[in-house]
């Protein structure tokens, strides 16, 4: 990506603040200062991922008022498709965790152009850690330069999960965020090898991931082993496989008849 096509540092201080602003009401191991109720989908959302969507908006489309803007907690507008450029954004990835005062949660925003993220900012501010990825320049977690895991088996591959299904016995559970973004950045900190799920997602929830993951050397597709791309009609994806490449193939032979079985109407 040219460099001018955006100012990177301001991208990060919008980030950052809105960072903090999230942390004016996370309360360790305690419910959040903020009001919290539940959407239709009964997911949680809250007022400070109103605050905190509303901040981002207000800087990042100052920073670059040609691209569009598609978010979990702002209403979609059309008129998106008609641009290359997209800012897509999740407020609070992991609202689970943040009510739940545990710090599995992050702020998430990508830059996408031409269908494809090409910069994004992730902040952990209850973790102290903030990923920068540009596409095709390498990924760093607070300056360090990451390099993903590069597991070749995929008996013993190490998957963030609560619990596996019985089918999956072969694999090892680590410590599960709620956000689906953080779970991939295990992957690029080799924390993990494997985040996969089978549901249908939104993009905002992993487009800023998927160029953390990628430029740390993971492969992220859908369900199927296809490939990801943003600012669709429908902005939704289903499922998500980001592990090592050494273990992809693996991954999609092992998820397909489940992946098909799901998708079916």
């Amino acid at each position: 990506m040219p460099e001018q096509l955006v100012d990177r540092a301001a991208v990060i201080a919008a980030v950052e603040a809105a960072a903090a602003l999230a942390m004016t009401s996370w309360r360790d191991g305690a419910a959040p200062d903020t009001r919290v109720w539940s959407k239709s989908n009964d997911s949680p959302v809250s007022d400070i991922d109103m605050e905190v969507d509303a901040l981002l908006k207000e800087r990042l489309t100052g920073i670059l008022p040609e691209a569009a803007w598609l978010s979990e907690e702002t209403a979609d507008d059309a008129a998106r498709l008609d641009s290359r450029l997209l800012w897509l954004v999740d407020p609070i990835d992991g609202t689970r965790d943040y009510v739940r005062g545990r710090d599995g949660w992050c702020v998430s925003v990508a830059l996408v152009a031409d269908g494809q993220p090409y910069f994004a900012i992730m902040a952990a501010p209850a973790q102290q850690k903030l990923w920068v990825a540009a596409h095709g320049e390498g990924v760093t977690c607070n300056g360090d330069r990451l390099t993903g895991s590069v597991r070749q088996e995929f008996a013993g591959a190490r998957v963030p999960a609560d619990e596996l299904p019985k089918i999956d016995h072969d694999l090892v559970t680590v410590t599960k965020p709620n956000s689906i973004a953080m779970r991939m950045t295990m992957v690029a900190c080799d924390r993990a090898d494997l985040v996969a799920t089978l549901r249908w997602g939104h993009e905002w929830d992993v487009a800023a991931a998927h160029l953390v993951a990628q430029e740390a050397g993971a492969v992220v597709t859908d369900a199927l082993g296809l490939p990801l791309s943003y600012n669709k009609r429908d902005p939704r994806d289903f499922g998500l496989i980001c592990c090592a490449p050494g273990i992809h193939e693996a991954a999609v032979q092992r998820l397909e008849d489940r992946a098909r079985k799901y998708m079916a109407p």
